[in-house]
């Protein structure tokens, strides 16, 4: 068996079907098969067997073994072909970075340095909420990723860039809120509230509920969305209120809303810059990494 194999694999097993795998290979689907079959045969077991459908392959006990193995091998290989092809170059080829949507504020002087000083360099970037940037970082299409904790993924290192205290954000009409410049958690206990809702898994719409519960009401929560632009336009229409990080509407200067601070609350939420622990960064990754 050798990395070509294992590739083929691969992409059979994320492809579901031969024909689809082989397309994706650029390749004639005879040979596939047939390559399929010679690992089957070296090992002595089936890896890939057809659903009852008949049109789709799914893994056997022992495939979905050696899917994982051979995920971990491709990538100890192609990252130390990169280390080895950088120990004789300069800085050079494309840094892919994850970004959340509310942490744009610390790319934009750092890729500007970065341009100026490493001009061999260019930038891939990736938007998403924490749960996205976790696969991509985890699928490796990605070397770092500046996001809002908790992250659902292990064997992290990071760099704690900011903790911050949340806000209530309003319409700027509204009359119940014309004359205060900050609140007490009581006070949203019937305001109807537009929260962030991530796509998978926990983060700022459970410690916002779970705060809520702390000082003893529900909150009335009339719109949940993963979007943080969908609600803040939903906020400046009239909708309703939400509550956010501080910095996370930095970048709306020119929307028509409120700002208040919320004098009681424990809510804080902390930015990072992230990677894998377990994975070779290249001189770019590492270089960007000073920088905070």
């Amino acid at each position: 068996m050798d990395i070509r194999q294992l590739r083929y694999f691969l992409t059979i097993a994320e492809e579901g079907q031969i024909s689809r795998a082989a397309k994706k290979l650029h390749m004639a689907q005879p040979p596939l098969s047939q390559q399929l079959r010679l690992m089957e045969e070296e090992i002595g077991t089936v890896l890939l067997e057809r659903k009852r459908n008949g049109k789709t392959m799914e893994l056997t006990e022992a495939g979905k073994i050696l899917y994982k193995k051979a995920q971990n091998i491709l990538n100890l290989f192609e990252e130390s072909i990169l280390e080895v092809k950088e120990a004789g170059e300069g800085i050079r080829g494309s840094l892919s970075i994850g970004i959340g949507s509310s942490c744009v504020s610390y790319l934009p002087k750092r890729i500007q340095y970065f341009h100026e000083n490493y001009p061999m360099i260019s930038f891939k970037l990736w938007g998403g909420d924490p749960f996205e940037l976790s696969k991509q970082l985890e699928n490796r299409n990605i070397e770092l990723a500046i996001v809002r904790l908790p992250l659902e993924i292990e064997d992290l290192s990071m760099i704690p860039l900011e903790t911050e205290s949340f806000v209530l954000v309003v319409p700027k009409d509204w009359e119940n809120f014309h004359s205060k410049e900050a609140i007490h958690m009581k006070e949203i206990e019937d305001v109807p509230l537009l929260l962030v809702h991530r796509m998978k898994g926990e983060g700022l719409y459970e410690r916002v509920v779970e705060e809520c519960e702390r000082f003893e009401f529900q909150p009335n929560i009339l719109c949940e969305c993963p979007d943080m632009n969908i609600l803040l336009s939903l906020v400046e229409a009239g909708i309703g209120a939400s509550i956010l990080p501080k910095s996370s509407i930095s970048g709306f200067r020119n929307i028509e809303i409120r700002v208040l601070d919320i004098l009681d609350s424990s809510l804080q939420s902390e930015i990072a810059l992230v990677w894998l622990k377990q994975r070779y960064l290249s001189k770019a990754a590492r270089k960007f990494i000073e920088l905070f």
